[in-house]
């Protein structure tokens, strides 16, 4: 079982983060034994991240800062938001880097967001703080978030993050087309 192990440490404690790469790991690496834990470190961009950019700069920095613990895999989630033509969409960057230094990035899908969630962000609102708001919630960014509330449970964010974590380790599935 020791040398099955596979140690990997997430940039978040936030409990859906953390259950998708979880479920993520343990789908592409059946053989292994999969521990992941979280930790809490900065994204150092806005607490609501816009733009593919910033919000992939927010997963790449979770990712560094995770680093300094000693693990097999690091990985850094951001959720972000992005305008399309005069709509704002929701989405998260995921980033894996493996002891080697081997790198993989994946996205999730996006959503168009109401207009009172909307509104709110333009505000200076957190998209977690606004689903609270909007819908009478308590920290629904460690539930359901906007994906589950929306789709009316339709989509699980933490399956909905898992399908991007997937996305992020083709470049450990397939070694020799990214070598």
């Amino acid at each position: 079982m020791g040398a099955n192990k596979l140690n990997v440490i997430v940039g978040s404690k936030n409990p859906t983060k953390i259950k998708a790469v979880s479920g993520a790991f343990k789908r592409v690496f059946k053989k292994n034994n999969v521990v992941v834990s979280g930790v809490s470190v900065p994204s150092g961009v806005s607490d609501q991240p816009m733009g593919s950019n910033e919000t992939k700069t927010g997963a790449e920095n979770r990712l560094k800062k995770v680093k300094a613990q000693h693990a097999d895999f690091y990985v850094g989630i951001e959720g972000g938001c992005s305008y399309i033509n005069k709509n704002l969409y929701a989405f998260a960057w995921v980033v894996v880097e493996n002891k080697e230094g081997r790198q993989g990035k994946g996205k999730t899908s996006m959503f168009q967001l109401p207009k009172k969630i909307k509104e709110l962000i333009e505000g200076g609102v957190e998209l977690g703080v606004a689903d609270d708001i909007v819908f009478n919630r308590n920290n629904s960014k460690k539930k359901d978030g906007a994906i589950g509330i929306l789709t009316g449970g339709l989509i699980d964010r933490t399956k909905y993050y898992e399908e991007a974590v997937v996305l992020s380790l083709i470049p450990f599935l397939n070694k020799k087309l990214f070598s």
